[in-house]
C-alpha cells in the first residue's frame, strides 16, 4: 500500500508547475523538520521566486534554520531520504529539484516572517523587506549587475502592486544599516518603478 509521502513524492513529481511544485516541495521539507523540532524559513532566490509568484525563478530552494544549534547531518539525511532524496548532508536533489540546507537565519528586519500555505505544510519565508534589500544589495555593490537589478526591479514592483506586502519605512531602515548603505539606490529603484505604466 501506499505511503503519505509516496502520495506526496508522486504528486510533487507529475507537478508541471515550477513554482508550485518548489511551492509543494518545501512545504512537505518544512513539515517535516518542524515535526522533529527544526523550524526552517525560505530564503535567498527561492523567497524571491516565492513573493514574485514565479516571475523569477531560482532553481533551487535554500532553507535556513530558525535554532542556533547546528541540525545533526544523521537527522537530515534520514529526513530527506524519507522524500528520496539524493547527496546531503546539506544539500539533495528531490522530486527533480535541489533542496539546499544553509546555516542559521541571519535576519535583520523587524518585520515578521511571513506564511504561504501548501497542501503539504505551511511554509515560512524571510521577511519581504529583507529580499528586497539584499537583492538589491547585490545588484548595485561593489558593481551594477543588471541581471541581479532586474530582479529587485520585480520585488519593488510586487511591493507597488500589493501594498501589504512590504513596510517601506521598514525596507529603507534596513537599506540604511552600515551592512547594506544603499539608501540612495533603494530611493532611485523605488522611483524608477514608481514611474513605470
Amino acid at each position: 500500500m501506499e505511503t503519505d509521502i509516496e502520495k506526496t513524492k508522486r504528486d510533487i513529481e507529475s507537478t508541471d508547475d515550477l513554482l508550485e511544485r518548489a511551492l509543494k516541495l518545501s512545504g512537505v521539507v518544512s513539515r517535516i523538520f518542524a515535526e522533529v523540532g527544526w523550524p526552517l524559513v525560505v530564503v535567498g532566490g527561492s523567497a524571491v521566486e516565492f513573493y514574485t509568484e514565479g516571475v523569477y525563478m531560482s532553481g533551487d530552494i535554500d532553507f535556513c534554520r530558525r535554532r542556533h544549534a547546528a541540525i545533526p547531518p544523521r537527522l537530515a539525511q534520514d529526513l530527506m531520504s524519507r522524500l528520496g532524496g539524493e547527496g546531503g548532508p546539506r544539500n539533495w536533489k528531490v522530486c527533480g529539484m535541489f533542496v539546499d540546507l544553509l546555516g542559521v537565519l541571519e535576519n535583520e528586519a523587524r518585520t515578521e516572517l511571513r506564511e504561504i500555505q501548501t497542501p503539504y505544510g505551511a511554509v515560512t519565508l524571510v521577511p519581504f523587506e529583507l529580499v528586497l534589500v539584499e537583492r538589491l544589495f547585490t545588484a548595485v555593490y561593489p558593481t551594477r549587475r543588471e541581471s541581479d537589478y532586474a530582479v529587485a526591479k520585480k520585488l519593488a514592483a510586487r511591493a507597488f502592486a500589493n501594498p501589504e506586502i512590504c513596510d517601506w519605512n521598514e525596507t529603507s531602515r534596513i537599506a540604511g544599516l552600515p551592512e547594506f548603505g544603499i539608501v540612495r539606490e533603494l530611493e532611485a529603484l523605488k522611483t524608477e518603478v514608481g514611474n513605470e505604466p
